[in-house]
């Protein structure tokens, strides 16, 4: 027996009334939920396989509209900064969709609710269910209130400037903005033969770790771990606390 779940609520968010509500309620179901109740035909992965294409769709279309004066590769740059997981994360986090999916004891207690890739999983999935269910104009409707912020009154230099900085940079001008501390990478290990290493690698801000990363080089690892830096901080803005020491 499925639990009872406010889809109502969840319409209200997403601005979309759904004819077939079951197309939603499918969406919302984790592989490990449907695992465990072998009763259920199906989980959202394929809903979310489709939900991506959709969003690539949409987000070029909307790019197109925004700035008509952008080359393909600039277009591809601008698509790739707000089509990712931290940003579906955020996105999904703002709707509270966690609260909505169905998942498996285990995914519960691990705190899947809060996963960045299974909000972003979850995000697409119910993309899918609005396009399946109202078509292409509902899907681009979504997307359009979902990322407009994410473009909103900005020039596409400025936004073209911010993607020519890579993480190292975007995460030292984050921690020297709001601490005047800058990240510091150290190395944790190496593994594997001379011509084939593997470099693995932290950052810290004071003492405190901020992420772990790695790559077949120390600055491809060294950048790795800046991603995940900043993702974290803005998945928890709260972490960088003024008492860092």
């Amino acid at each position: 027996m499925l639990p009872t779940i406010d889809l109502e609520k969840l319409q209200d968010r997403l601005g979309h009334s759904f004819e077939n509500q079951e197309l939603l309620l499918r969406a919302l179901v984790h592989r490990s939920f449907a695992y465990e109740n072998q009763d259920l035909r199906s989980d959202n992965e394929t809903l979310e396989f489709l939900g991506d294409s959709v969003l690539g769709l949409a987000i070029s279309h909307l790019l197109l509209d925004l700035f008509p004066n952008c080359d393909e590769g600039e277009l591809s740059r601008l698509r790739s900064s707000i089509v990712n997981e931290r940003v579906l994360a955020m996105i999904a986090s703002s709707l509270d969709l966690g609260d909505f999916l169905l998942l498996g004891k285990g995914e519960e207690l691990s705190g899947g609710r809060q996963k960045p890739s299974l909000l972003a999983d979850g995000l697409e999935a119910v993309l899918a269910a609005v396009y399946l269910d109202g078509g292409l104009d509902s899907a681009l409707r979504l997307v359009r209130t979902m990322f407009g912020e994410y473009l909103e009154h900005k020039e596409e230099d400025y936004l073209l400037k911010t993607l020519d900085k890579d993480y190292k940079t975007q995460l030292q001008e984050i921690t020297q903005a709001k601490l005047k501390l800058t990240p510091v990478y150290f190395l944790e290990s190496e593994k594997g033969p001379d011509h084939d290493k593997t470099f693995f690698m932290r950052v810290e801000i004071g003492e405190q770790v901020l992420a772990y990363g790695y790559g077949k080089s120390k600055k491809e690892a060294q950048q790795e771990a800046a991603r995940k830096a900043i993702d974290r901080i803005e998945t928890d803005s709260a972490m960088l606390c003024t008492d860092i020491p």
